[in-house]
C-alpha cells in the first residue's frame, strides 16, 4: 500500500491533513516555491502542537529551496529543521556537476534526511542509483517546476519504476510527488512507491490556495484501495 504524504503550510492545515487520514504531513510553503520552506521556529511550534493530538505521526520539513552546491548554506539548514523536531528533513537536489557532492554532503549529515530527486529534465537512473547507495532514510523524486506539468510528463515510467525498485533494495523509503492528479492514480499504484506526495490536488484552487480536507480523505481512500474497488470518475 502506497501511504499519503500531504504538504501543509500552517498548523491548521496539519491538524485538517492529520484527521483526515494522511500518513505522513510534509511542511513547506508553496509561495516560495516548489521546496519553500516554513520558518523554523513555526515548524517547531507546529510538531510541538501536532504530536501533542498525533503522537505517532510521522511529520517532514522542507529547507527550502537552495542550489546543489550550496554545502554549507544547506547543512545550516538541515541542522536547523532538524532541531526543530521533525521526523524527516526533505533537500531538493538538482542534477548536475554538483549533485553527487550534494548527496555525499547531505549523507554525512546528522538526522534523517531525505534527498528529493528534481526530475523536470527526465530522471537520471545513475544518480538515483548512487543516492540509493548512500544510506538514506528515504529517497523521492519530483518537479521544481510547478506550471501544470507533472512527474510523468518528465520521467520515463519504466527508468522510475527500476528506479524506485533500487531504492527499496536499499531499505530506504521511496516516494514520488509533482502535481500529481487523478489521472495518475494508477501510475501510483502500478509504481507501488512507499509515499506519494501531494499539495495541488488537495487544494481547490491549485497548491497556494487552502487545504481541503474531503480531498485529503479522497486520496487516502483511493491510495488504500484495491485497484477494482475504485472509480476515478467519480473522485475528482
Amino acid at each position: 500500500m502506497t501511504a499519503m504524504l500531504a504538504s501543509v503550510r500552517s498548523s491548521g492545515e496539519a491538524f485538517d491533513a492529520a484527521q483526515a487520514g494522511a500518513e505522513l504531513i510534509d511542511l513547506k510553503e508553496p509561495d516560495h516555491g516548489a521546496l519553500g520552506g516554513v520558518r523554523v521556529d513555526e515548524i517547531a511550534r507546529i510538531v510541538l502542537a501536532l504530536r501533542a493530538r498525533f503522537p505517532v505521526k510521522p511529520i517532514s520539513a522542507t529547507i527550502g529551496d537552495v542550489a546543489s552546491d550550496a554545502l554549507d548554506e544547506i547543512a545550516a539548514r538541515v541542522i536547523s529543521v532538524g532541531d526543530a523536531g521533525v521526523d524527516y528533513i526533505k533537500v531538493g537536489v538538482t542534477p548536475g556537476p554538483a549533485a553527487r557532492r550534494c548527496l555525499v554532503h547531505l549523507a554525512s549529515l546528522p538526522g534523517a534526511v531525505v534527498p528529493v530527486l528534481l526530475c523536470d529534465d527526465g530522471l537520471d537512473p545513475s544518480l538515483a542509483a548512487y543516492a540509493a547507495g548512500l544510506g538514506f532514510a528515504g529517497i523521492m523524486f519530483d518537479t521544481a517546476t510547478k506550471d501544470g506539468g507533472t512527474l510523468f510528463d518528465c520521467v520515463d515510467v519504466g527508468t522510475l519504476s527500476e528506479s524506485l525498485a533500487q531504492i527499496r533494495a536499499s531499505g530506504a523509503m521511496s516516494g514520488v510527488a509533482g502535481s500529481l492528479g487523478w489521472q495518475h492514480l494508477d501510475q501510483i499504484r502500478s509504481l507501488s512507491p512507499d509515499f506519494a506526495g501531494f499539495r495541488t490536488a488537495l487544494c481547490a484552487g491549485g497548491r497556494t490556495a487552502q487545504l481541503d480536507p474531503e480531498r485529503v480523505a479522497r486520496w487516502v481512500e483511493a491510495l488504500h484501495r484495491a485497484p477494482e474497488e475504485t472509480s476515478v470518475a467519480g473522485l475528482g
